[in-house]
């Protein structure tokens, strides 16, 4: 087959924009709460609203992707995430915009994120083999773009809350999901994998294709260590995102630009190491790869923020645990792809996405009553304290190991690949 990158290229750039808008979020939202209200506390609020619904459509979305089809549903869910998040500044102008409002315009804009999110995920492997490239070079790729994206929208988005206000960051962030809906329908049109999967006249029933993702996904005891592993950590940094690193930022670092420093560091860092274990994460184990890693992301940089109230330190701090955080969603995706059968791939990815964010809302709003609570140095201590403890599991248990089941056959198709390539 005809090497055909665009595909390829047009999802990469769709998710780089759709994610450095939602970025400008996390950002923008935080700071427009605690610009409007002051409270840490209903920051917290907010961010659980926000993710709450995330969860819900994990859980049950995966065969409504198949149905309807990944192309639809992405350019369809960026349209409306679009519509939510722009809404809250049009709203705020005209006066009408309620604490409630807010909330329930957040809730939409998670409930429609997260299958647009998965509905790219689940074409990689197609737009892997059809760019001539393995899957986990275009994992390593795909994750180091979407960091990339993370960077730039938390850079943007704190020198523009700091020079125009949180709500022209909301303005740009449902641009931004716009543009998103129109790079995936321009460029992935007529791409098969993002067609529904079922044509048939008779069809499974939507309950019993659930159940099948559930099924398999209790059936693989790595796949539900990564979830598990995952759904803590993500309650934790969705805690030191909206909540956390906002409030230390405000009271100590000088303001939203340091916090948009900060954040993008963490996306340099990220970019690094996603494209230095593209490179050459498969010459060396991924077990001991990633569980080193895990131990560097979370504990130094809370830690850090607790006893220091400089940028500096945090911003060195930062982009070291961004390089491990980088190297650590390449792994998982390709360990994912290689343990899922194709036509379980949408469901099971939906599935380990609510699971491993079943958490995450309570992370924001245990995060803004820790704050209010004990204070922020306390917060930031209990919160790398419980990271830490965490991230110990891929040391103590042999289930980790699983990790490097597959490598010696991805290893010899990556060769194989560039064989066929020096040959032509």
């Amino acid at each position: 087959m005809n090497r055909d990158r665009r595909p390829l290229y047009a999802a990469l750039v769709a998710n780089t924009v759709s994610i450095a808008g939602n970025s400008l979020t996390l950002i923008g939202i935080p700071w427009f709460v605690l610009e409007t209200t002051g409270s840490a506390t209903r920051a917290g609020v907010v961010a659980f609203c926000a993710m709450v619904p995330v969860i819900v459509a994990s859980l049950v979305g995966g065969p409504l992707i198949d149905r309807i089809g990944r192309r639809r549903v992405s350019i369809g869910t960026d349209l409306l995430c679009g519509a939510a998040v722009g809404a809250v500044p049009l709203l705020h102008r005209a006066g009408l915009l309620e604490f409630w409002t807010l909330c329930v315009l957040m809730a939409v804009n998670g409930l429609f994120h997260a299958p647009g999110e998965t509905a790219r995920s689940a074409l990689l492997p197609e737009l892997a083999e059809r760019a001539g490239t393995t899957v986990t070079r275009a994992a390593s790729l795909f994750d180091g773009v979407s960091r990339g994206a993370r960077m730039l929208g938390a850079a943007v988005g704190g020198v523009l809350i700091a020079a125009l206000g949180a709500e022209t960051v909301l303005a740009w962030d449902a641009a931004t999901f716009a543009i998103s809906a129109a790079v995936v329908a321009v460029g992935l049109r007529g791409l098969p994998a993002g067609d529904p999967v079922h044509r048939r006249a008779r069809r499974p029933s939507y309950r019993r294709e659930l159940v099948e993702g559930y099924a398999f996904l209790a059936r693989s005891p790595l796949l539900l260590a990564v979830s598990g592993l995952v759904l803590v950590t993500n309650a934790l940094d969705q805690g030191g995102s909206a909540v956390l690193l906002p409030v230390h930022a405000e009271r100590e670092l000088g303001g939203p630009a340091a916090l948009g420093l900060i954040s993008a560091l963490w996306g340099v860092g990220a970019v690094v190491g996603a494209f230095l274990y593209g490179a050459y994460g498969t010459r060396f184990r991924r077990w001991p790869v990633f569980a080193v890693c895990a131990l560097l992301i979370g504990l130094p940089r809370y830690a850090t923020a607790a006893f220091s109230s400089e940028t500096a330190p945090l911003a060195v701090v930062m982009v070291c645990s961004g390089i491990a955080g980088g190297m650590i969603n390449p792994i998982i995706s390709t360990v994912t792809f290689e343990r899922v059968p194709d036509a379980l791939r949408t469901r099971v990815l939906g599935v380990s996405r609510a699971g491993s964010m079943m958490a995450t809302p309570l992370g924001g709003l245990a995060a803004g009553l820790l704050v209010d609570g004990v204070g922020l140095t306390a917060a930031f201590l209990a919160v790398g304290g419980i990271y830490f403890a965490v991230t110990l599991a891929p040391l103590l248990f042999p289930v980790w190991r699983g990790m490097d089941a597959g490598q010696r056959t991805a290893v010899v198709a990556e060769q194989s690949a560039q064989s066929a390539k020096a040959g032509r």
